[in-house]
């Protein structure tokens, strides 16, 4: 004898997908195209008045970091590595704000942790 519970989970008449999960299909291929859009994004991070540039894409990878010659003093090491630190954490600030603009319309409310 069959179980009537079955027949629920057969999806939509005709044998396609449900409507529903149609839509979370394409929500996650729409997501799939915004992370590899953000992944092509530089957003660059600085400190010290533009003396200390971290470069840095939307998937939070650290392309270049620049450093002007003037803040290069071998007395002053902990000032350099203050300005690299305040540099890469404004970039990541960066990186945060660029993917709620992308990716914020397509989750909408959705509060989803680690999808980002």
């Amino acid at each position: 004898m069959a179980s009537k519970g079955k027949k629920r989970f057969r999806g939509a008449p005709g044998g396609g997908a449900p409507p529903m999960m149609r839509q979370i299909e394409a929500l996650q291929a729409q997501l799939e195209r915004a992370q590899a859009e953000l992944a092509e994004e530089i957003v660059v991070g600085s400190a010290g008045g533009g003396a200390v540039k971290v470069e840095m894409t939307g998937a939070q990878e650290v392309r270049a970091v620049h450093i002007a010659p003037e803040v290069v003093d071998p007395e002053d090491v902990d000032m350099l590595q203050d300005l690299i630190l305040l540099a890469f954490k404004d970039a990541q600030a960066k990186v945060a704000e660029l993917a709620e603009r992308r990716m914020g319309p397509l989750t909408g409310s959705l509060d989803i942790p680690g999808l980002f």
